[in-house]
């Protein structure tokens, strides 16, 4: 009798949001300052170009500009 496939079971991140500056710029995902630097590729986001507000499309972190 063959053993039941079994799928790894993958944590649902929660979903992270952080409040940046104007000095903060550019901003990129991970932020710097965060010990999960090497998490994805870095990638720069256009906040400003987004009305104030962006989302990295790998890991769905939210940042939000409030100067």
């Amino acid at each position: 009798m063959a053993e039941p496939v079994r799928t790894a079971s993958i944590a649902a991140k929660p979903q992270q949001r952080h409040e940046v500056r104007r000095a903060d710029l550019p901003l990129s995902c991970p932020l710097p300052s965060q010990a999960v630097w090497n998490e994805h590729p870095r990638v720069y986001l256009p906040i400003e170009n987004e009305g104030g507000h962006s989302q990295c499309p790998y890991c769905g972190t939210q940042y939000v500009l409030i100067d």
